[in-house]
């Protein structure tokens, strides 16, 4: 057996975004602008509270457990690359 018979390609997706992270804003919402997405976040871009509001934000807005995001880029930036698995 090698891994092609193991491993089901149809059942596993990766969808990468570019995003960018407007912290401390009225309202949460998604803006698509060209090839990135505008977050706009209510919570503030201290101790890592904007991060913990996107992956909440976009696992509600996809559909998928939080888990399943992942921030893969720009921790500290407001400039982001983020995973979604199982899309």
């Amino acid at each position: 057996m090698n891994f092609k018979d193991v491993w089901d390609h149809t059942s596993f997706f990766i969808m990468k975004l570019q995003i960018k992270v407007i912290p401390g804003a009225k309202r949460t919402l998604l803006k698509e602008e060209g090839d990135v997405f505008k977050v706009y976040l209510t919570a503030p871009a201290l101790e890592g509270r904007a991060n913990e509001a996107l992956v909440e934000f976009l696992a509600e807005h996809f559909g998928v457990k939080r888990s399943a995001i992942e921030i893969v880029k720009g921790l500290k930036s407001r400039h982001k690359i983020v995973n979604i698995l199982g899309i």
